[in-house]
């Protein structure tokens, strides 16, 4: 007996047979199902936005109605949850029917394979019957292969239809409730913007006293924090540290990334089309969405494509290029750029520095350490991030210490790399899905912790040791904005989950939540009582700190992807059309300019004492004080 006979005995021809007519009826079932949905998502409103528009148009006429406007929430959160189940449902109903499909193929080749040969009897009768069963599995074939790729097809159309629909529909409640008090805004806006204009010097002067005052407690309140967690000399080198971050603008948002910087004298007016206070703008080399960071006079940004990965150094005063160091030649790096989409890039994350190094990060997992002269102290690779729009997490350097937030399809990790020579000094495995938000530095109940989020939990570590300290599940989805925090309280926050507000050291509890205006990119910001949100559809919202209470929300004409920063007393929120929204950080609306740059913009700004400096789409541009 021949090998291929051997193994056509040993075939359980009716196992396999049961295995090719189930699996047969599986595809067969789930390309109906997935045609039938797509053809419903197509036909019928899956979120019933038209009830929520009735109910909105109800709360206009009545708009003290307080059990309205819950139930117009409800309905909000049925269109969140809504959303996931039924991604949920269309990706796994896809992937069903693809592996049905191949389950039955096999099957069917190895029932072919199997199948004893026909006795010859008549060359004539040979062909004929071999004829009409090429023509029969040449059709059922291409019928059968026609109707799995047409039903895998329209499953990602479904998926992409999903998605845009419920992006719009949420977005359609929150702005629905937003035209609620267009009106009052309007016309408080109005007469604020005229009382402002009449009274500008006196403002300006209360202003002026009332930042130099906050600056001086803000400062005692770190160094009173600090002595409380260290002994006397750890608390000089620390504050040290600190106190120079602040002056600096080292990281993505800021000292400690928390959306504040500490500088004076900030622009409120410019015009990119005539160069008014445009003190410097320069062509950037290569693409990137990361924002600038500084230290001194030095300025850095990255940029990568699929050829190169660059690190730029620039006189922030001057805007003339230092350095540039092509990263390259980094041990374990992919011969392979990762697949990204081009909303993230090769190179999202912002750098960092410490004043010593500046530290940069690039999509295919490669971080390098330079000096301040652009000559590479160490350069390791992490491996590749499993991020299927790229890593875009940015870094944090504390004391000695490198921050890195690596949460990824597989091993998530947030580790500490010795600044010095880039050798771990320790690293948490986290059980988590892909998040693209950055870590944060807070001191609160006698600790120093980075806090970090992703679904499903915002979570707090160690600075020291990466010990977990604490972890509260109450997010979900795929986490853009990085979390705030103001007094105690962390904010964290997701489109299609919810705003939530967490309070306590290692016992932490929920204080409120909120389900209104959720941000998908922009990252929040809080001050004192004040927390303030952001969206990428346009809608921006101030709470209270403390209780979750609106105190005001406005819709702008454009959305924003870059984070507000919170700086002399104002917030700068600039949109994605390049128009910096200045919006007076307090509990009542007050827009106080919008000056236009001329030029796309994704990324958030920096600042130093009298400067502005914005990453727009092809430059870089210096923004100076004005009269």
């Amino acid at each position: 007996m021949s090998l291929v006979e051997k193994i056509k005995s040993g075939v359980n021809v009716n196992l396999w047979k049961w295995i090719a007519t189930i699996s047969g009826i599986f595809a067969i079932l789930m390309c109906f199902l997935v045609i039938a949905n797509y053809v419903q998502i197509n036909r019928l409103d899956p979120v019933n936005t038209e009830a929520i528009n009735t109910l909105v148009a109800r709360l206009s006429e009545n708009p003290n109605d307080e059990a309205l406007r819950n139930e117009i929430r409800a309905l909000d959160l049925l269109v969140r949850k809504a959303y996931f189940t039924n991604q949920w449902q269309v990706r796994t109903g896809g992937y069903i029917l693809l592996v049905s499909a191949i389950l039955m193929i096999i099957a069917i080749q190895i029932l072919n394979s199997a199948k004893p040969i026909d006795p010859v009897l008549d060359n004539s009768e040979i062909e004929a019957d071999q004829f009409i069963k090429r023509i029969s599995r040449k059709w059922i074939s291409i019928g059968g292969i026609s109707i799995i790729v047409i039903a895998l097809l329209l499953s990602f159309l479904t998926h992409d239809k999903l998605q845009d629909t419920f992006t719009e529909a949420a977005k359609s409640t929150a702005l629905n409730e937003t035209e609620l008090e267009g009106a009052v805004t309007e016309n408080r806006k109005l007469a604020v913007a005229s009382s402002a204009e009449d009274e500008k010097p006196n403002i300006n002067e209360v202003e002026k006293k009332e930042n130099i005052q906050n600056k001086a407690v803000e400062e005692s309140e770190l160094i009173n924090a600090i002595e409380t967690v260290n002994n006397k000399e750890s608390v000089t080198q620390i504050s040290e540290f600190l106190l120079n971050s602040r002056k600096n603008y080292p990281s993505f948002r800021g000292a400690n990334g928390l959306g504040i910087a500490y500088q004076n004298n900030i622009p409120v007016n410019w015009d990119g089309a005539t160069n008014d206070n445009i003190l410097w703008k320069v062509k950037l080399n290569l693409q990137g969405y990361n924002s600038p960071i500084i230290w001194g006079d030095r300025l850095f940004i990255t940029g990568a494509n699929s050829t190169a990965k660059e690190v730029y150094c620039y006189h922030k005063n001057t805007g003339e290029l230092i350095w540039t160091k092509r990263v390259g030649n980094i041990p374990g790096s992919p011969a392979t750029v990762p697949n990204v989409t081009e909303d993230t890039g090769l190179a999202a994350p912002t750098a960092a520095t410490d004043g010593k190094n500046v530290y940069a990060i690039f999509a295919n997992g490669d971080v390098i350490a330079l000096d301040m002269s652009g000559n590479q102290v160490w350069a390791k690779n992490l491996g590749t991030p499993q991020n299927h729009y790229g890593h875009s997490s940015s870094l944090l350097v504390y004391e000695n210490k490198l921050i890195i937030q690596y949460d990824q399809g597989r091993g998530s990790k947030i580790m500490a790399l010795d600044s010095n020579t880039g050798d771990e000094i320790w690293g948490t495995a986290r059980n988590v899905q892909i998040s693209w938000a950055s870590p944060v530095i807070v001191h609160r109940e006698n600790q120093t912790e980075i806090v970090v989020v992703a679904d499903p939990g915002v979570a707090g570590f160690d600075v020291n040791t990466g010990q977990q300290l604490w972890i509260i599940d109450c997010i979900y989805g795929e986490v853009g904005p990085s979390v705030a925090y103001s007094n105690g309280i962390v904010f964290a926050l997701n489109e299609y989950a919810s705003l939530v507000a967490i309070s306590g050291g290692n016992n932490p509890e929920v204080l409120w939540e909120d389900y209104d205006y959720l941000s998908d990119v922009p990252s929040p910001v809080a001050s004192n009582d004040l927390l303030f949100v952001a969206t990428s559809y346009g809608v921006v919202v101030c709470h209270n700190a403390k209780t979750g209470e609106k105190y005001w929300e406005h819709e702008f004409d454009n959305g924003f992807y870059a984070s507000p920063i919170l700086v002399d007393g104002k917030i700068y929120l600039i949109d994605r059309d390049g128009i910096m929204q200045i919006l007076s950080a307090k509990n009542e609306f007050e827009l106080i300019a919008t000056p236009a740059l001329g030029e796309h913009v994704v990324s958030s700004p920096a600042f130093a004492d009298g400067q502005i400096f914005i990453r727009a789409e092809d430059h870089l541009y210096c923004i100076g004080s004005g009269n």
